[in-house]
């Protein structure tokens, strides 16, 4: 399994935890599964303005840096990230984050944490507006 993918298209988010839970370990530590689905807005968060594309750029080694400082966190089996650089319309999907641990209260906080300092540090974008 990959650790992390940046390649637009490449997750399938169902095949990849269907394969991790293949693995030999899975039922010994996972009891919680949580995913992030980032798309573009048709909107924009600042002045509800129609938003007809999204570009965006990521620093995937940051991500990456990010990723590995959060599998240290205690309960936590795996963590998935894909984030995609480029040019998007609205309904595209942008970020996938995936986090399986033992439990709600150490997976939670890191879903929540990760993807909050993923998009303050490792994602830049620009609206395009009507």
């Amino acid at each position: 399994m990959k650790p992390y993918r940046c390649k637009k298209d490449d997750m399938d988010i169902s095949a990849t935890i269907a394969n991790m839970k293949k693995r030999p370990d899975f039922i010994d530590k996972v009891g919680m599964i949580l995913i992030h689905n980032g798309t573009v807005r048709s909107w924009s968060r600042h002045n509800r303005q129609q938003v007809t594309a999204l570009e965006t750029t990521v620093d995937h080694g940051k991500i990456d840096r990010l990723r590995q400082e959060y599998l240290e966190r205690p309960g936590i089996y795996d963590i998935i990230v894909e984030a995609h650089s480029g040019r998007f319309v609205p309904g595209d999907d942008l970020l996938f984050i995936i986090v399986a641990g033992d439990i709600r209260e150490n997976i939670k906080p890191v879903l929540a944490e990760l993807l909050d300092r993923i998009k303050a540090e490792a994602v830049s974008k620009k609206e395009i507006l009507r």
